[in-house]
């Protein structure tokens, strides 16, 4: 019996001997000298029924391999696209073949014959391959591998593989799916650095986002070769087949090598700031029109300012309590330009002929009557501008505008926290303290959006 062993030993070794290539198990790659295409992928997309549907006729499509299981990313399908540049149209083929990157490597040109198929959609995805059912539904399911081989051939035509469709994340919605895209200037979002690309064993979605912060989904299987690595902390290209899941889009990589996360992460985007720039240039109180009531802001910078948290508060007569407030964020205003802001839009354009950045409501901070004061506020609650003296009704002060206009004297361009009347011309309907007795009408007596 140890004899016998011994040999049995000897022979193995001999026969693992003979092997020039660990590779020996890798099929010759054999192309399809006779088949010609004769349906393109939007014909077969014109031929989706409401129903999965069997193909009977003999026709034949070609399309480029775009996916891979090399690296255990993708299981059990391939994605094709029509073309290998520019491509309009993609599809998926379910096959229950293992190492199907041996047979069809990615970029190859492939020609499927697709009589005997099964072809249908889900969630608006193209679909071909085997059947089953489930509840009753017929579904496109997964083809068997050797009866994949009998439907699917590498073509024997020569080809310089796909080339990745370039695009942007604000684009995406514009471009078809089921592709490969390539995107540049990505990286995961801070709260997924520090984590591998996904859970063992679980399919995991990590998030990324551009410098626009515009993102979108990873899609990484929990069983791939690279589940276990960390996510590049990087900012780079990413270059990847473009899937949809309903409204959704995930990009899906082939491996590592489809990811070069070699720059620097984005620079961050601060929305939130204060700045002494902005501040109240004009308030309108028209003697012949409340409803033409405006408040114009003015920025004085050279760069526009992004209003986000600011406010804008009104204390009525002589409260000290806050009456009212607007949430200024969402607006931006461009460099050396004005916001203008109306209690009633609709009234403000009849009188004024063009609309008001922003819409409010009446017994807001842009309604005042004229003997109210204001602040402006930045996110951080700092005082950037005053009009008027809080607690202090306005009624035949110098802060009064009653029937009347408070316009900003155009050497000013910076707020100030404490009201000084000599950065203001006023009119209203009773001069007093200094201003000047003459109401003002609209349009004729105003200039909103334009600085004086």
């Amino acid at each position: 019996m140890k004899k016998q062993f011994c040999v049995a030993i000897c022979l193995l070794s001999l026969a693992v001997s003979c092997v020039g290539s660990t590779d020996f198990y890798i099929p010759k790659e054999q192309c399809a000298e006779n088949l010609e295409p004769n349906i393109t992928f939007k014909e077969l997309d014109e031929m989706v029924q409401a129903e999965v549907i069997q193909i009977h006729e003999d026709l034949i499509l070609e399309g480029y391999v775009i996916s891979s299981d090399r690296a255990g990313n993708f299981f059990n399908v391939l994605y094709l696209q029509d073309t290998p540049q520019n491509p309009s149209m993609g599809l998926q083929i379910e096959i229950d073949f293992r190492e199907s990157h041996l047979f069809y490597p990615s970029g190859s040109k492939i020609l499927v014959k697709l009589k005997g198929l099964f072809l249908g959609k889900s969630r608006e995805n193209l679909k071909l391959g085997g059947t089953f059912t489930s509840f009753g539904n017929i579904s496109v399911g997964r083809l068997p591998g050797l009866k994949a081989q009998e439907h699917i051939f590498l073509s024997c035509d020569e080809n310089d593989g796909v080339q990745p469709f370039k695009t942007k994340l604000s684009e995406i919605d514009s471009i078809p799916w089921n592709i490969l895209v390539q995107i540049d200037s990505l990286e995961f979002l801070e709260e997924e650095l520090g984590q591998t690309f996904a859970i063992a064993e679980e399919e995991t979605e990590r998030r990324l986002k551009d410098c626009a912060e515009n993102e979108i989904v990873m899609l990484n299987s929990g069983y791939s070769d690279f589940q276990d690595e960390p996510l590049p902390e990087n900012n780079g290209s990413v270059t990847a087949v473009l899937i949809k899941d309903g409204k959704n889009y995930q990009l899906v990589v082939r491996g590592l090598e489809d990811l070069d996360f070699s720059n620097d992460r984005c620079p961050e985007i601060i929305t939130e700031f204060t700045s002494t720039q902005i501040f109240i240039s004009e308030l309108a109180d028209p003697d012949n029109n409340a409803g033409a009531r405006f408040v114009e802001l003015y920025n004085s910078a050279s760069e526009p300012l992004d209003l986000n948290l600011w406010t804008l508060r009104r204390y009525t007569n002589d409260n000290v309590e806050l009456s009212s407030t607007i949430d200024l964020s969402g607006f931006v205003i461009a460099s050396e330009s004005t916001m203008v802001i109306s209690p009633n839009a609709e009234e403000f354009e009849l009188v004024y002929g063009f609309p008001p950045d922003l819409g409010v409501s009446t017994n807001s901070p842009a309604d005042s009557n004229g003997d109210d004061n204001l602040e402006l506020v930045d996110p951080f609650g700092k005082i950037i501008d005053v009009f008027g003296v809080i607690g202090e009704d306005g009624s035949g002060t110098n802060h009064e505008f009653e029937d009347g206009r408070a316009i900003r004297n155009p050497d000013v361009l910076e707020g100030n926290p404490v009201y000084t009347f000599s950065e203001w011309v006023i009119y209203n309907d009773s001069g007093d303290s200094g201003t000047i007795k003459q109401p003002q009408n609209a349009p004729a007596d105003f200039t909103p959006g334009q600085r004086d």
